[in-house]
């Protein structure tokens, strides 16, 4: 028995536990959102229902993992060697896959990643069987399998969409966004009918699979559906009425037992995608210890029989599960992408904007208003009342209200159900995100403001989606094929290759989180969001004004360093990073604006007229050193990329000074606005006017001795470009500190 066997399966269980980790941190999405967003109870409470629901589902489950042994490939035509590969090569592209995905904050599904990294690795190994004699490749694969999962997709996209958007804006029109009022009879029917629809998506999709529930015992809750269903309205319908009149919050329920049901679904249904293949890894090794001789020959016929899973790795694998959701940084940054895309109020937005969804909006526009003129005026009005929303924002900090939660969990739990029901194939990653976004689009809460920006995140977490088809399938056909042809070292490499890969990674993401902790900037932003004294927000929005410029500036000051480097060493690579620099503080100026406009507006209205201008002046100068920067830059790397006559080297050490103290004035203007010492910054300004000075009079002297013939046109026309663009440079931070100080005194 060679060495590398027992290793491979040691490794495949160490992966099935960072495999669990990491792909419970992005499923935790699909069934803590609603609660999360509406604040429907603290994380701790909704981490606790979840993880009871996460490990109810684990150890009731039956340990079915066919999938995994052969639903997508038969393993009889593949000998012990090759099928520990293909298991190897699935876990390592798995979990490299989907730690990335959550690293981006982006929601995938976890079924389609483990499927096409089955068919991907066990193609390449059927190609290789066909080449060396075997059959023809289809013979090895289980391509209706995979067929079924990208119909999923489309399936599951379109339907949770339409039927989010149209339940949504029911149940608004019923209860308005003043929904605590006149709850008398409404909220017994509702309470009812929403329970009894999670109780119907336990029995047909969370419970199906679980330990106790025979064949026998699902017949006669078939049989005897329509009376169980009726039986269970009645009693959450009286149930409901009587928790409304003891004061209890019937939607704080219904949210938490929605979420409990999806998580014992998640775990009690999905568990296949975390564990199936290394406990296939495992069976597959027990079987050729105990008969098999050589690995090479040696098929594996003994995973086409079925297998349940021991008690003991379910019970492991719950508690990996709820120590995942518990204490994963990662879950928490996919939750904020869904959360941020669904949320009523404006804020700042994660995404920006393309070419697809401007178009989407003008076209959902256009058709808005025929359809507007085609409604009575009466109606159109009287509809519009129903959604109008609360002028003071939610004391709690909710992204939306309990309304719209129960909504989501209902129906992602109603059409879960009838699609398993129905045996059609969908997703609960999809129908989940997909009826979030189509009740915040009924809810008009994608503004004019900000729906390209929400459209333009679901079409990038949709985009996903295929891409993690795409990528799991190419990524794990080529690590296969080169496991399988490298041999013992490939393999060895490989391994050490993802062990460092996920190391790196949570240490990168560890040092990101703690950046992004210490953001005073950032605190202040949401807590402006969340204040309804609005002659608090006044001071707080001054205060975060000056952090906010602080930064700028600072970042100006790095760009103009580089660019000032780049030009006079005639270094491309630090021009290059300067342009870099740049294209990131293009949208951060962009998202910076959007933020503190919308915090001026919270302010007192004597306040916002006050302000107003200098806010302007202020955003409007720092857009102007941006652009400044960029003219230098763009002219600067054309030069230097085209390998021009370089700056001479006394003129380029001249300027090389000059803009050495322009950017050192330039951060210690920073340092006073960080500290609220905008006084300090007086004797910079007149620095400024003085290096501006320095400036103009160099332009002069090379313009004057433009007429040398032993100039390179080419050389003087970038350094007279760019000693321009550097007056002006010095003349906007000049005004900006001005204007920054008009503002903060005000």
């Amino acid at each position: 028995m060679e060495w590398i066997y027992p290793g491979m399966v040691v490794f495949l269980c160490l992966l099935a536990a960072f495999d669990l980790y990491v792909g419970v941190s992005n499923d935790a999405v699909n069934f803590m959102n609603s609660a999360i967003g509406s604040r429907a109870a603290r994380f701790r409470t909704v981490a606790l229902v979840a993880a009871v629901g996460i490990f109810c589902g684990a150890i009731m489950s039956n340990g079915m993992m066919e999938i995994a042994r052969n639903g997508i490939f038969d393993p009889s035509d593949f000998n012990f060697h090759e099928v520990m590969i293909i298991f190897l090569a699935v876990m390592v592209t798995d979990v490299l896959l989907l730690d990335v995905f959550n690293s981006l904050g982006l929601p995938t599904s976890t079924t389609v990643s483990m499927v096409f990294n089955l068919l991907g690795s066990a193609l390449a190994l059927a190609l290789v069987n066909m080449v060396n004699g075997g059959h023809y490749f289809t013979e090895y694969i289980n391509g209706g399998k995979a067929l079924s999962v990208i119909l999923a997709i489309f399936v599951s996209v379109g339907i949770a969409l339409v039927v989010g958007t149209v339940a949504q804006y029911i149940a608004r029109i019923i209860f308005s966004f003043n929904y605590k009022k006149n709850l008398t009879w409404k909220i017994g029917l509702f309470g009812g009918f929403a329970i009894t629809c999670i109780l119907y998506f336990m029995l047909y999709k969370g419970m199906k699979d679980l330990s106790f529930m025979t064949p026998e015992l699902m017949d006669s809750i078939k049989s005897n559906i329509l009376f169980i269903l009726g039986g269970c309205f009645l009693f959450f319908t009286l149930l409901s009425q009587l928790l409304h009149a003891l004061k209890v919050n019937v939607f704080k329920v219904i949210v938490l037992t929605g979420t409990f049901s999806l998580a014992m679904a998640f775990s009690g249904n999905d568990l296949v995608n975390f564990i199936g293949v290394p406990l296939a890894g495992l069976s597959a090794y027990q079987d050729f210890v105990a008969n098999g001789t050589d690995p090479n020959t040696y098929l594996m016929s003994a995973l086409n029989e079925p297998a349940s899973t021991p008690f003991v790795y379910l019970l492991g694998a719950g508690v990996v599960m709820v120590l995942s959701i518990t204490f994963s940084k990662k879950a928490h940054t996919v939750m904020k992408t869904e959360v941020d895309l669904a949320r009523q109020s404006e804020g700042d937005e994660m995404f920006g904007s393309s070419k697809v969804a401007r178009s989407i909006v003008r076209w959902s526009r256009s058709l808005g208003n025929t359809t507007s003129s085609i409604v009575p005026g009466r109606i159109r009005r009287a509809i519009d009342t129903r959604f109008q929303k609360p002028l003071e924002p939610d004391p709690s900090g909710a992204s939306f209200d309990l309304v719209r939660a129960s909504v989501n969990l209902v129906v992602a739990s109603l059409l879960i159900a009838l699609g398993t029901s129905l045996k059609l194939p969908l997703s609960t990653t999809y129908v989940t995100f997909m009826v979030a976004m189509g009740s915040s689009l009924a809810d008009r809460a994608w503004s004019r403001e900000s729906a390209v920006f929400r459209i333009t995140g679901v079409l990038t977490v949709i985009g996903g989606w295929f891409v993690t088809a795409a990528v799991a399938f190419t990524a794990c056909f080529v690590v296969a094929l080169v496991m399988y042809f490298g041999g013992n070292v490939a393999i060895f490499v490989i391994v050490i290759v993802a062990i460092v890969f996920l190391i790196y990674n949570q240490f990168k993401d560890v040092a990101a989180k703690k950046v992004v902790g210490e953001s005073e900037g950032d605190r202040l932003f949401y807590d402006m969001l969340m204040l309804r004294d609005a002659e608090a927000v006044t001071p707080m929005l001054k205060r975060h004004l000056s952090l906010a410029v602080s930064d700028e500036i600072k970042s100006f000051a790095d760009i103009l360093d580089k660019l000032s480097q780049g030009l006079t060493a005639y270094e491309l690579r630090t021009l290059r990073r300067a342009n870099n620099d740049l294209r990131n503080t293009k949208e951060h100026l962009k998202s910076l604006m959007r933020r503190e406009t919308i915090c001026l507006r919270r302010t007192p209205v004597v306040d916002a007229v006050r302000l107003s201008t200098p806010f302007n002046l202020v955003h409007n100068y720092l857009r102007q050193i941006y652009y400044g920067l960029q003219r230098i830059s763009s002219a600067g790397f054309e030069h230097v990329d085209n390998d021009f006559t370089p700056i001479d080297p006394k003129q380029g050490a001249r300027y090389a000074k000059i803009m050495d103290e322009l950017t050192t004035a330039m951060r210690a203007i920073a340092q006073n606005l960080e500290t609220d010492n905008f006084l300090a910054n007086e004797p910079y300004v007149i620095r400024c006017s003085e290096l501006r000075n320095e400036l103009t009079d160099f332009r002069h002297e090379i313009e004057q001795n433009v007429k040398d013939t032993s100039l390179n046109l080419n050389t003087t026309a970038l350094l007279l470009h760019t000693l321009q663009e550097s007056e002006q440079l010095a003349r906007e931070v000049r005004q900006l500190i001005k204007n920054s100080r008009r503002f903060l005194q005000a």
